[in-house]
């Protein structure tokens, strides 16, 4: 099979397309043929060696696999011909990947292959940070920074999904029209005086503020949150990790909390499937993940280069098989 193998942590460009061994499924395993596969802030920190999990190179990384199930054993749950999603440590960008069934999750009917692997992470993240950790109630305001990245659209959605309004908060120019087709109900650019042009949407503040950015906007994004509202912290994707003065928590009564969806899921391994359950009604319902930009295996490379580089404005896929 062909498969994206990385030979070491110095970043995307240590990546070959080599033909790799068929993978063989140990007792219990599922073998999956793979169509798409999602790409993720994970993948590109993996390729870094900057992840939290290092795993001794060669290995092929990708973790938001959508395809065909090629076999399975009785008792499984799964049945070849079956579509599914796999929630993958690595070994998706290949052609096959072997997964313990605890791993799938079918596919939402009416999704694309490219559609299911944008899926993945972020829609699970999303509603982890929105429903289990903010406790989001329809109605609400939810700020959204890092807008235009993939936890950012899929968070849009989610809180759209969920009866909330939502004002998407960008640095990067040119996102508007996506993130308003997304149904942002409002856009506002983070430059200078940024949060006085929220306030002219919510003027107590939002209620819940979705941050997967950390870096230097945290302060004022913290200022923009009402009294009772959540600050959500899901990463650093900015590369800063800030601090927290403690007298503005205390004295405007909000919670900052964490929402680390992979270290949760590790202490509480069904919870991806409450909440692929719930996201498989509001797919059901309407919502379509977007796939805005997709490329073929062998760019690979390049794709998380354009990751790392701002280039991709809402979730990029690897299309890796029809």
């Amino acid at each position: 099979m062909r498969a994206q193998v990385l030979t070491a942590e110095t970043g995307p460009s240590a990546l070959e397309l080599v033909d790799a061994p068929d993978p063989m499924p140990a007792d219990g395993q599922v073998l999956v043929d793979i169509k798409s596969c999602g790409i993720c802030f994970p993948d590109l920190l993996m390729s870094q060696g900057k992840y939290q999990l290092r795993i001794p190179t060669p290995f092929t990384p990708g973790t938001e696999v959508a395809g065909v199930v090629r076999s399975a054993p009785e008792g499984s749950g799964f049945s070849a011909g079956d579509n599914v999603l796999v929630a993958s440590v690595v070994g998706g960008f290949a052609e096959q990947v072997a997964a313990a069934p605890e791993q799938l999750l079918p596919m939402p009917d009416g999704l694309t292959f490219d559609e299911g692997a944008a899926l993945g992470i972020n829609f699970q993240t999303a509603l982890f940070a929105l429903k289990l950790r903010a406790q989001t109630a329809p109605g609400e305001i939810v700020g959204v920074l890092g807008a235009a990245g993939g936890i950012g659209v899929a968070s849009i959605l989610v809180a759209k999904a969920m009866g909330a309004q939502v004002v998407a908060i960008v640095h990067r120019t040119g996102a508007e029209d996506l993130l308003r087709s997304l149904g942002a109900d409002h856009v506002v650019a983070l430059t200078d005086g940024w949060g006085e042009k929220l306030r002219e949407f919510a003027p107590e503040g939002v209620d819940v503020m979705i941050d997967p950015s950390g870096g230097d906007v945290f302060d004022e994004a913290l200022r923009q949150v009402a009294p009772d509202g959540r600050y959500v912290v899901i990463g650093f994707a900015a590369g800063g990790i800030p601090t927290v003065k403690l007298n503005r928590v205390l004295f405007r009564n909000i919670a900052v909390v964490g929402a680390a969806w992979g270290e949760y899921v590790r202490t509480h391994p069904g919870v991806p499937g409450l909440l692929h359950d719930e996201l498989t009604e509001m797919i059901a319902a309407g919502l379509r993940p977007p796939v805005n930009v997709t490329y073929p295996l062998e760019d690979l490379s390049q794709a998380l280069t354009d990751l790392a580089e701002g280039r991709i404005l809402g979730k990029a896929v690897v299309h890796i098989n029809d």
